[in-house]
């Protein structure tokens, strides 16, 4: 890896973001299967709760990492091409 501070900075935020989507999108297809499993042997308190923490969980986790990601991917290409996609 290259010794820039701001290169290493935007990898790290790059593979925050990564894994922060990877656990949302996770959470959330979590959060289907307790659903529909649900669904056929009766929702009760365990899968309603199970339910909403993930989808809690998901949205709190999701968010900034995707901004995350959008942003570093964005100073990596108006590094490399100099144009801002405005």
């Amino acid at each position: 890896m290259d010794d820039d501070p701001i290169l290493r900075q935007r990898a790290q935020a790059l593979r925050l973001a990564n894994t922060g989507q990877r656990v949302g999108y996770s959470l959330l297809l979590l959060a289907m299967v307790a659903f529909f499993v649900g669904l056929f042997v009766g929702l009760n308190d365990v899968f309603t709760t199970i339910i909403v923490v993930c989808m809690a969980v998901a949205a709190l986790v999701l968010g900034p990492s995707i901004i995350l990601g959008y942003a570093a991917k964005a100073a990596d290409r108006e590094e490399r091409t100099g144009k801002t996609g405005h």
